[in-house]
């Protein structure tokens, strides 16, 4: 008798258990067998010879042997006390492909099914991993995507297995519906969140391709928001993406609660710690009473009394803000508790998801080690530095408690590219037509070391430079790093001449804190004044080549919370150079910067600088061209380059001058187009420039009056680099002033 396990038929095991109930399996035969083992087979069927056999276990044994996914079919026969199992099994999969997938690649759904060469062929498998393909695309924003396995049999029980996929378009975002905002309009929640509408202009932008973590993210992002004016009780009541019956677009539909709006109506400091003063405090609370509440200025006054408390020695304390809302009237009251925490320390730091960079590279940032005392402003100290490495798009960190005592840091990262490899074509109002190439990688084999080689030819312009830093030399924070250079410069439009420049350059930098950093520099280079025969006679006495060797510093704080992008903080810097260790310039040399920025309301970004320099030479050398300050183009807008200057009043050439004092304020504020990188600013520009040396001044027009610029224009982060389009306009100046409204710029600056 014969049974098959179609659908394990318990009447179909009964029987077979009731024909072998007269005796005991004496043997168990396994037929089909090609390539798993007999001992295999039996070890995964589980019965034993010499006793009886029950229904349960018989089907227990064939439940086992199908779940192993190694047979296709199985059945039971009976042959006086031998058990007979008649097996086929699942073919061998030998060649396993993608077809069709142009967006994503063959490794990232390699590692998502679970079907692979050389693995045993199973129709159940292959529908799970045709989901799992579905699901990866959806993920990837395209929700029209087809997945079809396509079997085809080969000789020795062997398939090859092909997923042909259809990819579909990306879903796009056709629009955003909000319900529920009384206070706000739609255009203006929009703005606040990462999913966009598809528009032509997103060209560049992925914000219009639907994604569903980005639309949870969204709801957060609405929370903060509202809770950054004074919406306390704001709730997202449901969140549901609708898509079309095509599969290429979905309609968002945000249902919100904005609840009441709440002032502030009291601020207390209270501390249960019995060396804390809770009145000598109360000078690091960001906000004041009648102001509206806002959930940003509460988490920067944890943040400020954590940190300063920690600098005065208490580490073992928590701020926890406890908050007291009166709905009726609308105000609340924000009470700051200051407890005693148990004494933690550091157990382990825990870092994932550095497939390229060195652990060594993200732990040298920390300001705390294992073992040390728990200290919050330290770790945010540390957060901070990873962030600025600017390798990764994320970084985030937890810490767990392990024990009493004990606690982990856990740092998850997502990197980011660091290599950059760009070739562009442009117009700048500096150089004209352009063509530049380069590739720069910021961390080099997972080290963080620095290289880059960039090319650059311009109608004005030939430039050619090599670059190569080590952050953290012989692993101390000290960088050191090497440059060469060479650089033709046409200067004709200005002061009717050419310079060649080439060299290289030594440097060494160290931080004595996280702020606060020191770098020394040798420079050595050649200068090459030549085709002056239309220039001023001041120019043509220093036609020919000249050596400057030069040994410098500068000092630099910085407290910028963002060094790509600043909106808070200052930067200072001061810096001095001597020439004269050999070659042929003598000089000393100072220049100095100062940048403020100040963000107010979330979107207007001040800025206000001011920057100068002094040069004199020494031991009966005057100043060189090539060494003097110009200033007009991207130091001083509304003038050309070197549009302020001594002049020879023949000529028209610019002279330069021995010091130069520049600054003024700006004012950056968003268009609407923040996703693409574009921004507005207006400006107004303020400087001036001191007398070259041994000049007469019968043949040249010189003046160090102030000059002054006001003007609008553009910042552009494009896919190309930073890009600023200025308009400026002259107020002040003098009748020799060389003037220019548009301006035109590739690259980046303070």
């Amino acid at each position: 008798m014969k049974f098959k396990l179609a659908g394990i038929s318990l009447l179909a095991l009964a029987v077979c258990s009731n024909a072998m109930a007269q005796g005991v399996i004496s043997n168990i035969n396994i037929n089909g067998l090609q390539r798993v083992e007999k001992e295999t087979a039996l070890s995964y069927a589980g019965i034993s010879t010499n006793k009886p056999v029950s229904t349960e276990e018989l089907n227990e044994a064939l439940k086992r042997l199908y779940d192993t996914g190694l047979f296709s079919d199985i059945s039971f026969d009976t042959k006086g006390n031998t058990l007979v199992i008649n097996v086929k099994e699942n073919p061998v999969i030998g060649v396993m492909a993608f077809d069709g997938n142009d967006k994503i690649d063959d490794k990232i759904l390699e590692s998502e099914v679970q079907s692979a060469p050389r693995s045993v062929f199973s129709k159940a498998k292959v529908q799970q991993d045709v989901q799992r393909i579905l699901d990866v695309y959806k993920r990837a924003g395209r929700y029209g995507v087809s997945v079809e396995p396509k079997i085809i049999k080969k000789s020795e029980n062997r398939v090859d297995l092909i997923f042909e996929i259809e990819e579909g378009p990306e879903a796009k975002i056709d629009t955003i519906n909000f319900i529920g905002n009384k206070h706000y309009t739609g255009k203006d929640l929009q703005s606040e969140i990462m999913s966009k509408e598809s528009r032509w202009y997103r060209l560049f932008s992925s914000a219009e391709n639907f994604d569903r973590e980005k639309m949870n993210y969204d709801q957060e992002l609405l929370r903060r928001f509202y809770n950054r004016h004074g919406y306390a009780d704001f709730a997202v009541v449901s969140a549901i993406a609708e898509l079309s019956r095509d599969k290429t677009s979905f309609i968002l539909t945000f249902t919100i609660d904005e609840g009441k709006r709440y002032t502030i109506n009291d601020i207390q400091i209270k501390s249960t710690v019995p060396d804390i003063d809770a009145n000598q405090w109360y000078k690091y609370v960001t906000f004041k009473t009648g102001n509206w509440y806002n959930s940003d200025e509460i988490e920067k006054t944890v943040n400020a009394l954590t940190e300063e408390l920690s600098r005065k020695g208490f580490v073992f304390v928590e701020v926890v803000p406890n908050i007291y809302k009166d709905r009726e009237t609308g105000k609340l009251s924000v009470v700051f508790d200051i407890k005693e925490n148990a004494k933690v320390f550091v157990n382990r730091i825990n870092i994932t998801g550095n497939t390229r960079t060195l652990d060594e590279v993200i732990r040298r940032e920390f300001r705390i080690s294992e073992g040390n005392v728990f200290n919050v402003a330290k770790i945010r100290e540390s957060r901070r530095n990873v962030e600025r490495l600017n390798y990764f798009s994320k970084v985030d960190i937890d810490t767990e408690r392990v024990d009493y005592d004990k606690a982990d840091i856990n740092v998850n990262i997502e990197e980011k590219s660091t290599g950059y490899f760009n070739v562009g074509v442009g117009y700048s109002t500096v150089n004209g037509a352009l063509i530049r190439a380069g590739i720069t990688e910021n961390n080099f084999l997972g080290k963080g070391q620095q290289v880059s080689l960039n090319a650059g030819v311009s109608q004005r312009s030939t430039d050619y430079s090599f670059s190569f830093t080590e952050p953290y030399f012989m692993d101390r924070r000290l960088s050191a790093g090497t440059d060469l250079f060479y650089q033709t410069e046409d200067y004709q439009d200005e002061s009717n001449y050419d310079m060649d420049t080439m060299g290289g350059r030594l440097r060494f930098g160290w931080n004595y804190t996280d702020d606060l950093s020191q770098y020394v520099r040798y420079t050595l280079k050649q200068d090459k004044i030549k085709n002056v025969s239309s220039a001023s006679k001041y120019i043509q006495e220093e036609e020919g080549d000249a050596i400057d060797s030069v040994i410098g510093q500068t000092i630099v704080y910085d407290k910028r919370d963002n060094i790509m992008k600043p909106r808070e903080g200052y930067y200072l810097s001061f810096g001095n150079d001597i020439s004269g260790l050999g070659g042929d310039d003598k000089y000393l040399k100072f220049d100095a910067k100062a940048y403020k920025f100040y963000t107010l309301s979330d979107y207007y970004t001040f800025k206000f600088f001011i920057n100068g320099g002094y040069i004199a030479g020494y031991g009966g050398e005057d100043v060189r061209l090539a060494q003097r300050y110009f200033l007009g183009g991207n130091t001083m807008r509304g003038f050309e380059t070197g549009g302020i200057s001594a002049r020879d009043k023949v000529t028209k050439d610019a002279l330069g001058g021995n010091w130069m004092l520049y600054g003024g304020a700006e004012l950056a504020f968003p268009m609407g187009l923040d996703e693409l990188g574009i921004r507005g600013r207006t400006f107004v520009d303020v400087g001036t420039t001191g007398k070259p040396d041994n000049i007469n001044t019968s043949d040249v027009d010189y003046s160090s009056s102030p000059r002054v610029a006001i003007g609008f224009g553009f910042e552009w982060t494009s896919p190309m680099g930073k890009i600023d389009i200025d308009f400026g306009f002259p107020i002040v100046k003098q009748d020799y002033d060389e003037t220019e409204v548009f301006r035109l710029n590739f690259g980046t600056s303070l």
